[in-house]
């Protein structure tokens, strides 16, 4: 364990330990450091420990402003990262533990930081790898007989997001304006948009690269992948819903997309790895592995609108519900050749369960706004109001510890006049 204090609640445990980005009031400097407990480390005070045969040749990565450096190095270095950081705050080594000044300058309280992107995201991929999710939305627009497309069983779905609008937890997300076709009987409309939703997801984060024209083998897709997130990926499905076709998403999506700040590293999730989903039919060679790479992180979402006291959980849903893993999802990417570099984000698209109240989308929730959803005294929502926040959190349980991401944060805005 380790000297510092963590409660067993906490999402930061010594089993965790996150790389993020933050600054200070004092130092706006924009610094990698490692979640503990109530604590960050900051890595660049202490960059001269990292002494092992990989790291020893790349202190100065913990000197820059994103992990994107420190990404590229590849799995090896991560892994004997991680293991430095969890021998330097060990309890029983007391390179960091007992001297005093330089953990007075190498510990900034969480409360005193501001948290930034934690890379410089270059690409950004949504895919559509809820069996539950897909079918469900399906159902609305096509019925049950076609609720799934012919190549959804077959292959990751997936298409290419804006990474201009990525921002961290806590920024604002200002509604969006655009073209709606509300009647079907009459002309487009311009104006703000009436039905704006949540989308629960989480996103991984790939480390070293693959050189263009050349594919990552599944067997080898876990070394290309450092970490996870969580996401809203807000969504205007009324301006989604007149402009999809033929293209997909665009407008509809591309106004805001919020992650958490802090990267999960996928050691600190390999123990809460379950078998991955039976496949049916079972995919072709290449998308293929055994490996269990299905993660049982438990996953919340909750609403607070201006005229309530407290947050009201509306969906409670767990990352073991996908259907295609993460490993298959990066795999498919570059299985064309595409090439994929370090800080490139790529997101599981929404996470929705068996049940109604796992259901990851206000779009599901309210069934295409057929039905309220209750979020307590008497008020009700079927999409989101100006001043509403809404708040992701997810954790792993594991015994008398919690491997968590933080908060993934936002509040409407109201829409600019045009």
């Amino acid at each position: 364990m380790s000297f510092i204090r963590v409660d067993a609640a906490s999402d930061f445990s010594y089993q965790n330990l996150p790389y993020g980005v933050f600054s200070t009031s004092d130092n706006p400097r924009h610094r990698i450091g490692v979640a503990i407990g109530d604590q960050i480390l900051d890595l660049s005070m202490i960059r001269s420990l990292f002494v092992g045969p990989v790291m020893s040749k790349h202190q100065d990565v913990f000197d820059q402003p994103t992990l994107n450096a420190f990404m590229a190095l590849g799995y090896e270095a991560w892994r004997e990262a991680r293991r430095t950081l969890q021998n330097l705050l060990s309890d029983n080594v007391g390179t960091l533990r007992d001297d005093v000044s330089l953990r007075s300058r190498a510990f900034v309280h969480q409360s005193k930081a501001m948290m930034h992107l934690p890379a410089d995201i270059g690409d950004y991929t949504d895919f559509y790898s809820s069996r539950d999710h897909a079918t469900n939305v399906g159902i609305m627009f096509r019925g049950k007989e076609n609720a799934l497309m012919p190549n959804w069983l077959r292959l990751p779905v997936g298409y290419h997001g804006r990474a201009s609008s990525l921002v961290v937890s806590g920024t604002p997300i200002r509604r969006p304006c655009g073209q709606m076709r509300p009647d079907q009987t009459k002309p487009p409309i311009f104006g703000p948009c009436k039905q704006l939703d949540i989308e629960l997801e989480m996103a991984f984060f790939v480390g070293e690269g693959n050189q263009l024209g050349e594919p990552i083998a599944i067997s080898k897709a876990h070394e290309h992948i450092f970490g996870m997130v969580l996401m809203n990926d807000w969504s205007a499905r009324d301006i989604q819903a007149w402009e999809y076709v033929p293209l997909g998403p665009f407008l509809g999506k591309n106004f805001g997309t919020t992650i958490s700040p802090w990267v999960v590293p996928m050691e600190a999730l390999l123990p809460f790895a379950e078998s991955n989903p039976i496949q049916d039919p079972q995919p072709l060679p290449y998308l293929q592995h055994q490996d269990a790479y299905t993660f049982d992180i438990n996953l919340f979402v909750s609403l607070k609108g201006q005229d309530m006291t407290d947050a009201v959980n509306i969906c409670s849903s767990n990352f073991k519900y996908m259907y295609w893993t993460v490993k298959q999802q990066l795999t498919h990417h570059t299985v064309n050749g595409c090439n994929v570099r370090p800080g490139d984000l790529l997101a599981s698209g929404t996470i929705s369960g068996p049940n109604p109240g796992s259901f990851g989308s206000m779009l599901e929730l309210s069934w295409r706004g057929s039905k309220s959803i209750d979020v307590g005294g008497g008020k009700t929502r079927m999409f989101l109001k100006d001043g509403d926040e809404v708040t992701i959190t997810g954790y792993c349980e594991g015994d008398g510890y919690r491997v968590g991401f933080g908060l993934c944060k936002g509040t409407i805005l109201p829409a600019l006049n045009h």
